[in-house]
């Protein structure tokens, strides 16, 4: 209070200036407040420490301190509360002051008009003082109706946002209607808002799914949803569509653990999709037996009267009406529901008393002979089905002796997209000399009580006494795809991937081997030219996979008729038990048949030696060096435009161009991440032909220089290796890359993925936050946070008065800043964020407001001159527009 005096004298314009930098406006009531105007001194000396002692005087000296309060924070007009201010401070002050001091005294008809004017202020305060100002006018105490009617005031206002949280922190989502309050914000592409909203309240997570599935109706239309809300700021049609929605509302079902049948639009939806595949694989490709087909039609249509319509009306166009009057005669379809022709047809397979009329025959398929195929070379009595523990356990003396080789394999029922999540093991095949083991982990891990149980610890056991024991040579064919959905069978396989060792993957070796086009022959692997129809050999698709490494080392492919079929059904049919003991035997006989003669397939076993590795059911193991075999699993369908030759008119954005850089392009390969790009670098004791191996297991182009071109670009073929000039800077060749493959970058991409280590999740984090985590790690004293780093009093009035500030939004996903523990300072997956590395002085740099931190290695970015000079570039050596694009969103 001693400076009061001083303060009486200070002129009008001095006080002006400290009450902005101060974070208040200058209000005639307030500016003559002495005791506003002694904490205001006290904020421009910045002594944080007397500043909080002040306060707490302050709030003493004070007949109302909660009125008092109100109105300094109504007299701000735009502030918002963002950066460390007085008002920040006082705000704090008086939640301190007021658990030490309850206000009892104070009237209720008094406090409700406080909370009445409370609303207007948290509708413009920064979501981390919601809080404290909840606690200290006990709005969580107030009327339920009387906070239904501002929370209600704030939606007609166009702040959905804000009325959305104000909802959560105050709990009040089982009396609002979910349509409402949701709906604007998915427009807004705010979805983390809408999961936190119905967190916790299944009501209200089925209801919102409802409000989902019915813009998935047929005849639906998704535009006329943003028509309902023409008012509604920074609307992003663009985002929502059938595609999104579908993903939107099964990601919400496999999220909350909600039964399908709440959905039946979106799940007729998946479903007739599937059926199409079915057809697509039955009549066009030709791979399915009638018997798997119709067992996977009849599990996926069962009594739903419109999927079983809607497979009649396929099946006439896919097939003939014969069949098509043979199911519907089965379901029993009325005779008005049936496409032209159907219902004659039906009525004339009535009258002539057939029960079924054999399906129209698909050519090629019938005459398949097993001589063209692979053959099982032990008695069928050697294949034994353990469907008991004890079985189990009795086959360990064969497996797991030491110096054994065993074939492993594992099957699943196909989901073909639907509704499934990851799917589980049905069976697993264990191959060793002479005999094979099928292990039916539906019966084993369904015995339900302790038994399952004790089930489950012996399994868990026999798995990793095989998996970890290093004098057992394992083989496999992409096993990690297997270990994953085996993990995701039951939680209690979760440590079984972590202790591999002993494991050679046939994929990687098939990988290695040399290609050349033809059918498979010794010296060279067999191309997999599979194309539609002109493509076929003696009815069938030309073999890929482990059945075209069968057919290049053992002389036939695998017959893989049952490969598709139902492996949930029991008791399995004599082919499907067949079909999987030939699939884990042959892996033996090929290993075998490699053995003899590695030079004459071009196979070099030392590379081959496999090492421990990991497997989990939602994160990849990563990539091991070169010369160690991985658990691969089979590569994924290529992005748009991947396939194409260069020089294609059609371009290709940022996001679906993938590449790996060899180690003599670092600096091409953190450019090309600089501008969106998702780029793989070898290490620098990598060799080269580690990126051959990338590129086809990621579908990724090969950037590379100098005399590895022509290897590399023999093992991957046309189109997909590129030659850089090493004499050019890293900008030119990065140009010169993007136009051969016809890249499309817009302004969005720049930076949108980590240069360090090509992350493209980020977090975005407010200096006021950044500064305490300075201060945690000992980086930054108190010294420093209140002396030097003072921004000029304009900006700070500008950035006070809350005017509207341009923040960077890349093209990437964002993390919310509630996922940072400040006092860890780590990030979700237990990251370190890496404070250290942000120099004192860009806090002080004008205009910045926050930090873009990368989720996956913690490194720290802030924007700069680095940032326009890269985009200055790009406009003028691309000719890029900014129409539709911008750095900036203005919030």
């Amino acid at each position: 209070m001693a400076d009061l005096a001083q303060l009486d004298s200070a002129t009008a314009s001095g006080q002006g200036g400290i009450m902005e930098e101060c974070g208040l406006s200058d209000d005639l009531n307030h500016a003559k407040d002495p005791l506003l105007q002694n904490l205001q001194a006290i904020w421009a000396k910045k002594d944080t420490e007397k500043l909080k002692e002040e306060i707490q005087l302050v709030f003493g000296a004070l007949e109302d301190p909660l009125e008092w309060l109100l109105d300094i924070l109504e007299a701000q007009g735009g502030w918002r509360g963002k950066g460390p201010c007085l008002a920040s401070f006082l705000i704090h002050g008086l939640q301190l002051w007021t658990k030490e001091h309850p206000t009892g005294h104070q009237s209720a008809l008094k406090l409700k008009k406080l909370q009445a004017r409370l609303f207007p202020v948290l509708a413009q305060c920064h979501g981390n003082l919601f809080d404290p100002l909840i606690s200290i006018y006990q709005l969580h105490a107030a009327d339920c109706h009387f906070l239904l009617g501002h929370v209600t005031h704030l939606y007609y206002k166009n702040q959905f946002k804000e009325a959305a949280i104000l909802s959560i922190k105050l709990k009040l989502q089982p009396d609002l209607e979910v349509e409402k309050m949701c709906i604007p914000l998915l427009l807004q592409d705010k979805m983390n808002l809408v999961e936190a909203y119905v967190e916790g309240y299944p009501d209200l997570q089925q209801q919102l799914l409802r409000v989902l599935d019915s813009w998935c109706a047929p005849g639906f239309q998704l535009k006329d949803i943003p028509r309902q809300y023409p008012g509604l700021p920074n609307i992003r049609p663009e985002k929502l569509n059938h595609r999104v929605l579908n993903k939107m509302i099964f990601r919400f079902l496999d999220k909350y653990g909600l039964d399908p049948a709440v959905c039946p639009n979106a799940t007729n939806q998946r479903h007739m999709g599937t059926l199409k595949y079915l057809l697509h694989q039955r009549f066009v490709e030709k791979v399915m037996s009638e018997e798997n087909w119709a067992d996977h039609v009849q599990s996926t249509v069962q009594d739903n009267q419109w999927l079983q319509e809607c497979l009649v009306q396929l099946l006439v166009r896919y097939c003939n009406l014969s069949t098509a009057a043979t199911w519907a005669l089965r379901y029993g379809l009325p005779k008005d529901r049936l496409p032209p022709g159907v219902a004659d047809e039906m009525k004339a397979l009535r009258l002539q008393e057939r029960e079924d009329v054999p399906e129209q025959r698909v050519d090629g398929w019938e005459d398949r002979k097993k001589d063209d195929f692979y053959q099982l070379p032990i008695p069928r009595e050697n294949i034994f089905f353990l469907s008991t523990v004890e079985e189990v356990l009795k086959c360990q003396e064969d497996v797991l002796k030491p110096g054994q080789v065993v074939g492993i394999d594992m099957e699943w029922r196909p989901s073909f997209g639907t509704v499934a999540g990851r799917s589980h093991v049905s069976v697993v095949q264990l191959a060793v000399q002479g005999q094979v083991f099928l292990l039916d982990m539906l019966q084993l891990l369904k015995l339900g009580g302790p038994e399952e149980e004790t089930a489950e610890a012996a399994l868990v056991g026999f798995f990793l006494a095989l998996f970890a024991n290093p004098a057992i040579l394992k083989l496999g064919y992409g096993m990690s795809g297997d270990l994953r959905n085996l993990v995701a069978t039951s939680a209690a396989f979760r440590d079984v991937g972590k202790q591999l060792c002993g494991f050679v993957d046939l994929l990687t070796v098939h990988q290695q081997l040399p290609v050349c086009p033809g059918d498979g022959k010794k010296g060279c692997r067999a191309v997999d030219t599979s194309q539609p129809e002109s493509g076929r050999q003696g009815g069938r698709l030309p073999e890929k996979g482990l059945s075209l490494l069968v057919r290049h080392v053992l002389g036939k492919p695998l017959d893989k008729t049952e490969q598709l079929s139902n492996w949930e059904k029991r008791p399995l049919r004599e082919e499907q038990i067949l079909y999987a003991a030939s699939d884990a035997y042959c892996l033996l006989e090929v290993y075998a048949k490699l053995q003899e003669d590695p030079a004459g397939y071009g196979w070099s076993p030392s590379t081959t030696e496999s090492p421990p590795r990991k497997a989990s059911a939602t994160v990849k193991a990563k990539k091991l060096p070169s010369q160690q075999a991985v658990l691969s699993t089979p590569a994924e369908n290529p992005p748009p435009g991947m396939e194409e030759v260069p020089g294609s008119s059609d371009a290709i954005t940022v996001r679906d161009f993938r590449v790996v850089c060899d180690n003599m392009l670092k600096g091409l390969g953190r450019y090309l991440r600089c501008l969106g790009v998702d780029v793989r670098m070898l290490e620098n004791d990598e060799e080269h032909r580690k990126a051959a191996e990338i590129a086809r297991q990621e579908r990724r182009v090969i950037l590379t220089s100098g005399l590895p071109y022509q290897t590399l670009q023999s093992q991957v073929g046309e189109g997909r290796c590129f030659q850089v000039k090493c004499s050019e800077k890293a900008k030119e060749q990065a140009f010169q890359v993007l136009k051969h493959f016809n890249v499309r970058v817009t302004l969005a991409d720049v930076f949108s993925r980590c240069q360090a280590c090509n992350g493209d999740h980020y977090l975005k984090i407010s200096k006021e936050t950044m500064v305490q985590l300075l201060k945690q790690r000992g980086c930054l004293t108190e010294e420093d946070s209140t002396g030097g780093l003072s921004e000029d009093p304009a900006e700070a009035k500008t950035l006070c008065l809350g005017s509207p500030q341009p923040i960077y939004s890349p093209n990437c996903q964002w993390l919310q800043e509630s996922d940072l523990d400040v006092e860890s300072a780590t990030l979700p997956g237990g990251t370190p964020v890496k404070v250290e590395a942000v120099p004192l002085g860009v806090l002080s740099k004008k205009g910045l407001t926050c930090f873009y931190c990368c989720s996956q290695c913690g490194k720290v970015y802030w924007e700069g001159s680095h940032f326009r000079r890269v985009a200055s570039q790009l406009k003028e050596t691309l000719d890029l527009s900014e129409d539709g694009q911008s750095f900036y969103e203005q919030v």
